[in-house]
């Protein structure tokens, strides 16, 4: 069962993300905050997602850490983890203890070793009968999900899957035009934050940190700033230079 402190943390952030559906937002910086928050309430060292492609394959939407990121991608490369798993399955993948799961995933328990983690979970994200992607959580420490917590895993699942179809409605022949056009906003803002590195000399998860404080200051979209750091205008050097700014506040 879950404490009453706890369960006020997850009841406030699932209104919060609720209340950014209700309103204009932009879906790479909503599920992202997902990510965020999964990390937080579940305990865990990481989180990320992966998303469906145009042809079933899967691609990097969010993650907490560059880390997490760079597992996430292992994955993808390597064609072999808990989130493919999930993903090929649309069921629950949980491996309490990576150090038993290296005949399952022989180069994934070592990558995921070598970057600090020990344990891993991933739950689906689903509609209408098709799975959207995985959600995948990545622990510092030897341990399950208990009841509780993967309530509140596939909670957070079921948010980012009406984030992503909210203006649609779920039947399987209208799914793939949400997901293509929310990663096309990742790749613009990966665009953007290797940019954004690039010329301020700083690191890509420094960079993206960044230019989601700009746009969380100006009140803009994460993909709308995205877009015009990637074109060459006064507007990009207008960001550029708040950015900058930025780079020596705390």
């Amino acid at each position: 069962m879950m404490d009453t402190s706890r369960e006020s943390r997850v009841l406030g952030a699932v209104v919060t993300l609720v209340d950014s559906l209700l309103d204009d937002f932009d879906v790479v910086e909503l599920l992202t905050d997902l990510t965020e928050q999964c990390a937080q309430l579940l305990d865990v060292g990481a989180a990320g997602l992966l998303l469906a492609g145009p042809r079933q394959g899967l691609h990097l939407m969010a993650a907490t850490s560059q880390k997490s990121h760079e597992l996430e991608v292992f994955q993808l490369q390597a064609d072999e983890g808990p989130c493919l798993d999930c993903f090929a399955t649309g069921k629950p993948v949980t491996a309490p203890d990576l150090s038993t799961q290296h005949s399952r995933w022989p180069r994934f328990a070592a990558a995921a070793a070598d970057a600090g983690y020990v344990s891993v979970h991933a739950v689906p994200l689903r509609a209408a009968g098709t799975v959207l992607g995985a959600l995948g959580l990545f622990g510092a420490r030897v341990g399950v999900l208990n009841e509780a917590d993967l309530l509140v895993a596939h909670t957070l699942a079921h948010v980012a899957s009406v984030a992503l179809l909210q203006e649609h409605a779920p039947t399987s022949d209208s799914i793939a035009t949400p997901l293509r056009a929310a990663l096309t906003d990742r790749v613009v803002v990966d665009q953007a934050t290797g940019f954004v590195s690039q010329r301020l000399d700083v690191p890509i998860e420094d960079a993206f940190d960044l230019l989601r404080r700009y746009a969380r200051t100006h009140a803009e979209h994460l993909t709308d700033a995205a877009r015009l750091l990637t074109t060459p205008s006064e507007q990009r050097q207008g960001i550029l230079e708040a950015l900058t700014v930025l780079v020596v506040q705390p």
